[in-house]
């Protein structure tokens, strides 16, 4: 009895965790009610979530007739969980849990840290996988210890999911929000994570084998003392991951190579309302005041969802994609420069807009694009905070007891194609919008960014920014 008891506790607790990330309850909820039936009191749930407590109005045991029609007086949500058997239907749906809605979190707080860095030294095209990112780093975390394992989790904002005498626990996390994203279809892309491994690293079978369980990694050896051989090898097995959609040049290889970690993925956009290209023609992007380019333009008119950051003078349009994950198109005003976008990306701000979007009549026109960008994170995480896995007093023994080892490189690479078709691969025949009156235009026609997101856990899957779409 009592194990049942507890197990209704971590439902209901894992139920009104998941239900505050819901997109449905940003949109939609300011109060909630929970009538629950059976002895369950709220001092036994141990809440510990973002959902604010303010908003519990009432957990009302046992269910009573009367209790209900007063309830319809007062001026707030109620859902009525009417057995055990619904709510474990629910939470079983959702499978969040709250170290699940945590690593979310942490993920997302590195994601726009990234961005926001590679932004800040560039001004091209941007895409990147930051969720992917930090999971190839979160398993090489695996292999660290001491203050070498203290600054990498800290640097990738994880460091409080991390629990002592649990090493397995930040990549269970990672597999499980990858097993729920995959049941989704929120991650059908060619991607791979692989530890490049000199032939003289003896690797600890402990590491290896939590590597390869936990983020379905690989580690090949490899000999770097002959370069070109290594070279090949490497461009060999990317084209193989992502079936030849991202070039797999990876650049000089230094033949003092040890250990090389390599994150590559490839994301076919596929839209939930796809763009009909009998309507898809050339026309201007203005890439800056000097420059323009013609791009094929897409169009739909449809009902979306739409919000404006006047704080920014910011265009959020959200485009819905298969496997529950949605596009968010940021458009600043034409008198705004993307860069000052750039440095206001914060995981608050995309909550925010997340909430704000509204449903209207909408033309909309995008081009479209691919993009294929690789970056060098050595050059970039020590800017995080994350410097010793590339010094020579790098704390590697769980990786493998081979003395002053150390990681020589960190590649990250990552292509999207973005196009008029959805999951049939077909563009629909016709807009789904018919009346007579002609909605508003929202032309994508300047540089804009994009978060593509899953919308039930809320994690941020990639990001980027569209400079001149006809450069990939």
């Amino acid at each position: 009895m009592g194990q049942r008891r507890t197990h209704r506790q971590h439902s209901l607790q894992t139920f009104i965790g998941a239900l505050a990330h819901s997109e449905r309850y940003q949109h939609e909820h300011k109060e909630i009610m929970l009538l629950v039936p059976g002895p369950l009191f709220l001092k036994d749930l141990h809440l510990k979530t973002a959902f604010p407590a303010q908003h519990i109005h009432l957990l009302i045991f046992p269910f009573h007739s009367k209790l209900i029609k007063r309830t319809k007086m007062m001026r707030t949500r109620v859902i009525f969980l009417l057995a055990s058997t619904s709510l474990l239907t629910l939470c079983q749906a959702q499978e969040l849990s709250l170290d699940d809605m945590e690593l979310v979190a942490r993920t997302t707080d590195f994601a726009f840290s990234l961005y926001r860095k590679i932004a800040s030294t560039s001004d091209d095209n941007i895409f990147l996988s930051p969720l992917t990112a930090a999971a190839s780093l979160a398993a090489l975390s695996g292999g660290t210890q001491s203050t070498t394992r203290t600054e990498l989790l800290e640097g990738l904002a994880l460091s409080s999911l991390e629990q002592d005498g649990q090493a397995s626990r930040i990549p269970e996390l990672f597999q499980k929000l990858d097993d729920i994203l995959t049941q989704d279809g929120a991650f059908q892309s060619d991607r791979a994570i692989a530890f490049f491994l000199s032939q003289k690293v003896e690797v600890q079978k402990v590491f290896s084998d939590q590597f390869k369980k936990f983020f379905k990694a690989d580690l090949p050896e490899v000999d770097f003392s002959n370069p070109e051989a290594s070279k090949f090898t490497i461009n060999q097995y990317i084209r193989t991951q992502t079936r030849g959609k991202v070039a797999s040049d990876v650049g000089n290889i230094d033949p003092e190579t040890q250990l090389m970690l390599i994150n590559t993925i490839f994301f076919q956009v596929k839209w939930d309302l796809p763009f009909n290209s009998s309507f898809t023609q050339e026309e201007r992007f203005y890439v800056n005041k000097y420059n323009i380019a013609q791009v094929p333009m897409m169009f739909r008119a449809d009902k979306y969802y739409l919000a404006y950051d006047r704080s920014l003078k910011l265009g959020v349009l959200k485009l819905p994609c298969q496997g529950k994950v949605a596009m968010l198109v940021l458009l600043p005003d034409k008198d705004v420069d993307y860069t000052a976008i750039d440095e206001e990306l914060t995981p608050e701000r995309f909550r925010g807009w997340v909430k704000q979007l509204k449903k209207t009549k909408l033309e909309v026109q995008l081009p479209r694009f691919k993009l294929e960008r690789s970056y060098s994170m050595q050059k970039i995480l020590p800017d995080l905070g994350i410097v010793d896995i590339f010094e020579n007093k790098a704390d590697l023994s769980a990786l493998s007891k081979e003395a002053r080892l150390k990681v020589s490189q960190v590649l990250l690479k990552g292509g999207i194609e973005a196009d008029e078709k959805g999951l049939s691969n077909s563009a629909t025949m016709a807009s789904s919008i018919t009346e007579v009156s002609m909605p508003p235009r929202l032309t994508i026609n300047r540089p804009f960014l994009f978060l593509i997101y899953h919308e039930v856990t809320n994690s941020l899957l990639f990001m980027g920014r569209v400079i001149d779409p006809t450069k990939n």
